[in-house]
């Protein structure tokens, strides 16, 4: 009888179903998942600040019909200038024609902590006053180990896709800034972190 009623028991268990899981995730692994995009931010952000002091001269890869910023004759050079744990400026340096360089433009990286990472851009005229398009930018909405994409809404949302700009940095390898629309580039500059060159002037205003 003790086996019966034993036998009874197991039956009885193995009917019996565990809950469903909530559809919901709990706080807990949304916390969780915060931490770990912070984290997976965090990489990202050292891979930005690992040549800080440095310069490296760099080349036009693509620019879309119209785009006249560059024409790719000019000597460009990006000079990781400034970093800390929450802002990384990169000057943009462009030589239009032999010593005459145009020091504007500055990548200014900014770091959020759990709320993400953020590009702007600072633009100054030679005399340090902001020009009138200047601190434009957007959030990371996407990205992996080596690559970010910021999305600059205004753009986007005219458009109806993406428009904004990808990251790309490779330590001792390639650094790249460029714009895209959708998943197309419409501006690239590529630059070889393999060979520093003299760091530039400060740009202009600093």
């Amino acid at each position: 009888m003790k086996y019966l009623i034993l036998v009874i028991l197991l039956v009885f268990s193995c009917g019996r179903s565990d809950p469903e899981p909530t559809q919901r995730p709990s706080t807990l692994a949304l916390q969780e998942r915060e931490q770990t995009a912070e984290e997976t931010d965090k990489h990202f952000w050292s891979l930005l600040s690992h040549h800080c002091g440095e310069a490296f001269e760099g080349r036009l890869v693509t620019a879309a019909p119209g785009f006249d910023l560059l024409d790719g004759t000019e000597r460009v050079i990006v000079h990781f200038r400034a970093c800390s744990d929450h802002e990384i400026r990169l000057p943009f340096h462009i030589e239009k024609e032999p010593g005459v360089w145009d020091r504007s433009r500055t990548w200014v990286f900014f770091r959020h902590g759990a709320d993400g990472l953020e590009l702007r851009h600072d633009h100054r005229h030679e005399d340090g006053s902001e020009e009138d398009n200047t601190w434009y930018g957007g959030d990371a909405i996407e990205g992996g180990e080596y690559w970010r994409r910021f999305i600059y809404p205004p753009r986007s949302e005219e458009m109806g896709m993406f428009m904004g700009w990808r990251i790309e940095i490779l330590p001792e390898d390639r650094y790249t800034y460029g714009t895209m629309r959708g998943d197309e580039w419409t501006f690239r500059v590529d630059f070889d972190l393999t060979r520093p060159v003299e760091p530039p002037p400060p740009p202009w205003g600093f």
